[in-house]
């Protein structure tokens, strides 16, 4: 008697693929229907027990969960090249007169050229560390197909340019406006989180009142923290403490905050990350320019950790690249001096780039594993080449040799966004025509 095959939307057939515990399976086959993962079975069995509408050859690439960028810029991403070897102080002496400067029409195209950097470099979520024309940056992700978290830039004091400071009033409602438009509307794509650029340039009745509003609507809290040691210095002048023991005193500290850099911790800010259950996120080139985390110890707390590129301005938006070079940066600075070759695994770093990035945007019970049930954000590699494969170990050359061009499907809430190194979603010859013209005149 035939058994009766159950209909699903994409089965991606004969692959390897990358388990919750960082190990490889091959000869294994993917259904997915309606946006989620409903099986995950050796390549045998599921061809007798699903059919589907669309089927994907799976030979010769590894399918594993897409990468979480956990803190990255739109708005900076027309800056690229402009920022590396320059002095002190980069935020205020050009990022921040520059994004000042820009108008719908620019946050578009820079949308745009970070959703095709993002989808063909594999990573299919993302949080904004906050910009000007969100609505704008909603409507591209959106086309897109990406998974991500937007918010505003939010400022209300400093010496920073007027029209990147508004009232305190005026920078929780306009995010409350984007997150009434877009907050998991649109098959869920899209959250909105709430934002403090930094504690230099937030007052503490913003502060209060940002963390305020986001836990009523239950969402999230983006800010840079102790990236800098003029922040830090900030604190202690003003307040007679360091950043997150000022921000604990103001008693709004939760889950939901993410802490983006984190770099200069005590260990009673340590011990306050633990604490709270906060999250964050470290961005391993743009922070070599400034400081050392201390990941180890916080891993050690159960502290949750993940990574982030910065952006554009700040070396590109590969967390491959990320990865390698925050294992160097570990090795050089923690393993070396308690002679620990694996101060920093593979597994671990693997970790931080798809779960510990999906604990930070409030999508841990969805996202950053392939598991039945979870959302369907994966992307596969193509490993049958001679700088991959083969290896002794398939993880460890995922973090020491795979680099953005091998990722060559994307796969988002269920739906193929990229196939072949091909973009379905956007139009990467106009896009890249508008860039061409936009730097062509910039610098006629």
């Amino acid at each position: 008697m035939s058994i009766q095959k159950q209909t699903c939307d994409l089965i991606i057939q004969n692959c390897s693929i990358l388990t919750k515990d960082y190990t490889i399976l091959e000869n294994q086959s993917i259904a997915i229907c309606e946006g989620k993962i409903v099986a995950i079975e050796d390549a045998f069995t599921l061809a007798n027990t699903y059919t589907a509408s669309s089927i994907r050859d799976g030979a010769h690439k590894l399918y594993m969960p897409g990468l979480v960028d956990a803190h990255m810029h739109t708005n900076q991403q027309l800056l690229r090249g402009r920022i590396i070897d320059e002095l002190p102080m980069i935020w205020t002496r050009i990022m921040l007169p520059y994004e000042s400067s820009l108008t719908s029409d620019t946050v578009e195209l820079s949308a745009q050229l970070a959703a095709l950097e993002m989808i063909k470099s594999g990573t299919t979520a993302f949080a904004d560390a906050g910009g000007s024309f969100m609505d704008t940056a909603a409507t591209v992700y959106l086309q897109s197909g990406l998974r991500g978290v937007l918010t505003y830039s939010t400022i209300d004091q400093g010496n920073v340019p007027d029209t990147m400071k508004t009232s305190t009033k005026e920078a929780t409602r306009r995010t409350k406006v984007l997150y009434d438009a877009y907050h998991l509307k649109n098959d869920g794509l899209l959250q909105v989180f709430f934002s403090l650029r930094s504690i230099l340039s937030c007052s503490p009745e913003l502060i209060q009142e940002t963390f305020g509003i986001a836990s009523e609507l239950d969402t999230g809290v983006h800010a840079h923290m102790n990236e800098y040691g003029n922040e830090v210095n900030y604190c202690l002048e003003h307040f007679k403490m360091r950043p997150l023991e000022y921000l604990e005193s103001l008693g709004v500290l939760g889950p939901h905050f993410l802490s983006a850099h984190s770099l200069m911790l005590s260990e009673a800010e340590k011990s306050i990350l633990a604490q709270y259950n906060i999250k964050v996120a470290h961005c391993p080139f743009s922070n070599c320019g400034k400081a050392v985390p201390p990941t180890p110890s916080l891993l050690e707390k159960g502290i949750t950790v993940a990574l982030g590129t910065d952006g554009t301005a700040h070396g590109g938006m590969s967390l491959w690249n990320e990865m390698k070079i925050f294992r160097s940066v570990m090795n050089v600075t923690h393993g070396i001096q308690t002679s620990n070759p694996v101060i920093m695994p593979a597994k671990t770093l693997l970790h931080m780039a798809t779960q510990g990035g999906s604990e930070a945007i409030k999508q841990s019970h969805h996202t950053g594993q392939l598991t039945v049930g979870y959302k369907a954000d994966l992307i596969g590699i193509n490993i049958d080449q001679p700088h991959l494969y083969p290896t002794h170990n398939l993880v460890n050359t995922l973090v020491e040799s795979v680099n953005a061009n091998d990722v060559v499907d994307m796969i988002v809430n269920g739906k193929l966004i990229m196939k072949d190194r091909h973009v379905l979603t956007l139009d990467e010859e106009r896009i890249l025509y508008h860039a061409k013209k936009y730097f062509s005149a910039l610098n006629s």
